[in-house]
């Protein structure tokens, strides 16, 4: 059981991090007592864990949403895994692709005979 700002403080997040998982739903903000603060407990801890983990592996908030309301369902869970397993593959193709251009345009840099001209420079222009 702890207020927000230790809650925050233990998973290394922003109490404004934890307002805006409560505002978008992901976690269920806790009822303030009459006098006090909002008191948070280990079932906050885990669901904030398991947002950061999913956030950490490349999911959306809302596939983040998805994911937690399909805890039960591996098959639902599997087929979301491979969605994204096959989207990461095409950025890093394209981050790949970007990588051969970028060398090649530097490589016609270490060629360039010319000091008033820039190969890189004028592929832009």
């Amino acid at each position: 059981m702890k207020t927000i700002g230790k809650l925050a403080k233990e998973l290394s997040i922003n109490v404004e991090t934890v307002r805006f998982y409560e505002r978008k739903g992901l976690i269920v903000q806790p009822l303030k007592p009459d006098s006090g603060y909002r008191i948070y407990d280990n079932t906050h801890v885990n669901q904030l864990k398991f947002i950061l983990k999913a956030k950490a592996l490349g999911f959306t908030l809302d596939e983040v949403a998805s994911l937690m309301s399909l805890s039960g369902s591996c098959a639902d869970v599997e087929s979301m895994g491979l969605q994204k397993l096959r989207l990461i593959r095409e950025k890093i193709s394209d981050l790949q692709r970007l990588e051969q251009v970028i060398q090649d345009m530097t490589n016609s840099c270490k060629a360039n005979q010319d000091p008033n001209s820039c190969p890189i420079i004028n592929s832009l222009s």
